[in-house]
């Protein structure tokens, strides 16, 4: 990720929040060095930085507070920041929720290339683990290991034939999440409709927003990907890890987790000190001018 990095130019849209029903403006701004992401509810007047420590409630998404200021359904706007090395923007918020657009991460993505993104001049340490770190509950369970670049391993099974056993393994850069993970849509079984509406979630969800599946078919039309669903998983994921605050060398492998265990393994990561370090890597420019003959070569500079 090396430096970073801000947008060029305010931004925005509007959209429902698919589980608050709430329609909501969204604005990303820039944001100065070291700010980090920083939800602003403007019609609460409360600002919620993006840290695990302020993460909330799971219930079907990533929610993060502070004194009482909800920000609902952060993952997929964090996931986009975090996958195109935003490290610093200011989300200006009119409601409770990131609203949900197509149920991607792929509006995101456009809003920032809109944008533009410019690099701050300061390095960003990265997190590079000295030992692997896992969390489970049950058969479920999510593990960082050391590696030297951020790479997943995600594997789902469910009992609706439709979606079944899915598994991707794949190094995240901003290309490959920009074609590969961004498109990829929520998604949810008719079978927890009433469930979800019962206990006031899912209030803004529509076949536009949501991959529906029933017990034998898709609902809401054509899958973007065969694997849609391990895709979307591995969305959240990157989200939900985005709440380190710090570009993470590791290699992730996760089991039928979700949003609990995925922000779980980022509290365990920061309770053990002594299993990673912040790593500086250091950041070289190649000379724009060749050494004349017999002069001693200097292959790079530092940055």
């Amino acid at each position: 990720m090396g430096w970073q990095k801000t947008l060029a130019r305010a931004v925005e849209a509007e959209g429902v929040g698919i589980h608050s029903g709430a329609q909501v403006k969204v604005r990303l701004r820039p944001a100065p060095v070291g700010t980090g992401v920083v939800f602003v509810r403007t019609d609460l007047g409360v600002a919620v930085p993006a840290r695990a420590e302020h993460a909330r409630d799971f219930s079907f998404a990533t929610t993060i507070g502070v004194r009482g200021a909800n920000v609902g359904t952060v993952e997929h706007l964090m996931s986009a920041l975090y996958a195109l090395g935003i490290t610093n923007v200011f989300v200006d918020l009119s409601g409770p929720e990131v609203p949900v657009m197509d149920g991607s991460a792929l509006p995101f993505v456009q809003m920032i290339q809109r944008a533009g993104v410019l690099e701050q001049n300061r390095s960003l340490p990265e997190v590079r683990l000295l030992r692997s770190v896992r969390v489970s509950h049950g058969d479920r369970f999510v593990e960082l290991h050391p590696a030297e670049h951020f790479s997943v391993d995600y594997r789902v099974r469910y009992r609706s034939p439709v979606v079944g056993e899915q598994r991707l393994t794949l190094t995240v850069t901003p290309e490959r999440f920009t074609s590969a993970i961004a498109p990829a849509r929520t998604f949810g079984f008719l079978s927890d409709v009433k469930h979800l509406r019962d206990r006031g979630l899912g209030r803004g969800g529509s076949l536009n927003n949501c991959v529906i599946v029933d017990e034998y078919r898709v609902l809401s039309g054509r899958l973007r990907f065969r694997d849609e669903f391990v895709r979307h998983k591995i969305l959240d994921l990157i989200g939900d890890l985005a709440l380190l605050e710090y570009p993470l060398r590791a290699h992730v492998v996760a089991h039928k987790a979700g949003h609990a265990l995925h922000v779980a393994v980022v509290r365990e990561l920061l309770s053990q000190p002594e299993a990673w370090e912040l790593y500086e890597p250091e950041r070289v420019a190649p000379l724009s001018v060749h050494p004349f003959a017999l002069e001693p070569v200097a292959h790079a500079v530092a940055g």
